[in-house]
């Protein structure tokens, strides 16, 4: 991102988040009622219309430079489900890296009042959000932290041990969106934090996206980087197809599951008023993994290519 502002994709996400959250209960693929109120004007204005909010969907639907709306949503949705059984089985804290404008915190009343929210990104866009947070909901919950870390410029460790996180409490740790904007050097320390100053049983979930997607060398990569590197966040970080599990279990985690972004959107996404989505046909460019603190972390960090 470019130095002192907010994200550009963080909205972009939020963006996407809201006009999935305009369809029906039985369509969407997510609902994240409060994504709309982090938009700038104009797009709060496409979410307003319900022409111009069709209109957007068939568009950012069909983008081919971006890893496109349909699959984020279906990410959010992943994501949110795997939320709802962590609070089913209880944990201590949870952490929300590259939090973006992630509503979370917010819209899951069960995180209020008994376990703390760490929100840990960039001090420019968290310094927009807070903004919103405040206007929308009237004051900061109390028991969300806002931790501003520059993950290429400041250490993790740094920021999370000073706002009073618990290095011994069961953690959950939700990176969404965000690896592939990391050095793999910045991704080998931030799951060197996770694994070494996390208690047992702690979950962690991310996306990333291949290699072999990161590197050109499928159908619709080349505008998915120039896309992103016009807005000043280029692609840096991936992992090779089906090596997500040994390179999780190098860096004290063992793999729980490994879905294609593809099987993911298969899952969450239904059939609209104008068809099915166009997506849908679409390969695999990456997935989602879910987790668990294997208490395994090798002193060395790994650089992804190991």
């Amino acid at each position: 991102m470019r130095r002192g502002r907010a994200s550009w994709t963080a909205q972009g996400v939020a963006f996407f988040r809201a006009l999935e959250s305009k369809l029906p209960e039985d369509e969407r693929a997510c609902f994240d009622p409060l994504a709309k109120d982090f938009l700038g004007f104009w797009l709060r204005m496409v979410c307003r219309s319900r022409l111009r909010t069709r209109v957007a969907r068939v568009y950012v639907a069909n983008m081919r430079s971006g890893r496109s709306a349909p699959f984020i949503a279906s990410r959010t949705g992943f994501i949110d489900d795997w939320l709802k059984r962590c609070i089913d089985e209880g944990f201590d804290q949870m952490v929300i890296l590259g939090a973006g404008y992630d509503s979370r915190a917010y819209r899951f009343a069960d995180l209020a009042g008994w376990t703390r929210v760490f929100e840990v990104d960039h001090p420019a866009t968290q310094k927009r959000k807070a903004r919103t947070v405040r206007r929308v909901l009237g004051s900061m919950p109390e028991h969300v932290t806002y931790v501003p870390v520059d993950f290429e410029h400041r250490k993790l460790e740094e920021g999370l041990l000073e706002s009073g996180y618990d290095p011994e409490a069961k953690t959950l740790f939700i990176w969404e969106g965000v690896t592939v904007y990391l050095t793999p050097e910045a991704v080998d320390e931030t799951l060197s934090f996770m694994a070494r100053n996390s208690g047992e049983g702690s979950h962690l979930v991310f996306d990333y996206v291949y290699q072999a997607y990161l590197d050109g060398q499928v159908e619709g990569a080349a505008e998915w980087r120039t896309y992103l590197e016009k807005r000043g966040e280029p692609p840096v970080f991936g992992i090779e197809e089906g090596a997500a599990g040994d390179f999780l279990s190098r860096r004290g985690f063992r793999l729980v599951e490994d879905v294609p972004d593809c099987a993911l959107k298969h899952e969450y996404l239904r059939a609209t008023d104008s068809g099915k989505r166009v997506s849908l046909r679409a390969p695999a460019h990456g997935g989602i993994c879910t987790s668990v603190n294997a208490g395994t972390f090798r002193s060395a960090p790994l650089s992804a290519s190991e």
